[in-house]
């Protein structure tokens, strides 16, 4: 899963926009981002956040400026667990000709000590898109977790997994039927990047027009085949 690894992938599966949300951390996007632009591919710099309450959001940035300002929250919250190498592998920043720029001596994937909520408010506080991720999953989704979407939770949208259509979720979940769905492969290796996308129309790529089209309702899947 290097920079330039993703970005091939993603425009051989004629992608014209990734997100690239590592676990609780957002160093890796700057790398990726740079590539994707000599590439003509939209990189939507974020993270993907596993709260206190163990749900995974993903929260997306336009400007190099809130990404370091959300780091910042980020590091606030992450607590300091060694990372255990031998069991967990290293966590790495690279670049596209994959020389190690950094290494995160602490876990990425444990739970922040802020709640959803907090996270919320922070991701829109810095103008940015924020969207809990794989809702119809049995762990780290904030159904399974809380056992309901919190009414009053401003998203963007909600997040699907392959594994299931918008028909069949909503089929189960009437009350979640005002919102916008997305789905996204959620890819950790190169092989899944595409699997399954989400068509948003606008006249042309741009953060906010990203915003805009994410909140037109969906009633279907696209996957790659």
């Amino acid at each position: 899963m290097t920079p330039r690894n993703i970005v091939e992938a993603a425009k051989k599966r004629g992608l014209h926009i990734i997100g690239i949300t590592d676990h609780n951390s957002t160093l890796q996007c700057a790398e990726v981002k740079k590539v994707g632009e000599r590439e003509g591919l939209y990189v939507l710099c974020g993270v993907e956040l596993n709260t206190r309450e163990e749900v995974h959001a993903l929260a997306f940035f336009e400007t190099s400026q809130q990404l370091s300002e959300f780091q910042i929250f980020l590091d606030k919250h992450l607590p300091h667990v060694k990372n255990n190498v031998d069991k967990f592998g290293y966590q790495l920043v690279i670049n596209e000709e994959e020389e190690v720029l950094q290494e995160m001596p602490y876990l990425l994937f444990v739970a922040l000590t802020a709640g959803i909520e907090e996270i919320e408010a922070e991701v829109h506080r810095l103008d940015g898109i924020f969207i809990p991720a794989h809702i119809n999953r049995m762990q780290n989704s904030v159904l399974s977790q809380l056992g309901f979407l919190p009414p009053d939770l401003k998203v963007d949208a909600l997040e699907l997994s392959r594994h299931v259509t918008i028909p069949a979720f909503l089929e189960k979940n009437k009350y979640l039927s005002k919102y916008p769905f997305i789905q996204s492969s959620d890819a950790h290796i190169v092989e899944d990047i595409g699997a399954i996308y989400t068509e948003l129309k606008m006249d042309e790529i741009s953060f906010e027009n990203i915003r805009l089209a994410l909140s037109v309702k969906r009633t279907s899947s696209s996957a790659s085949t």
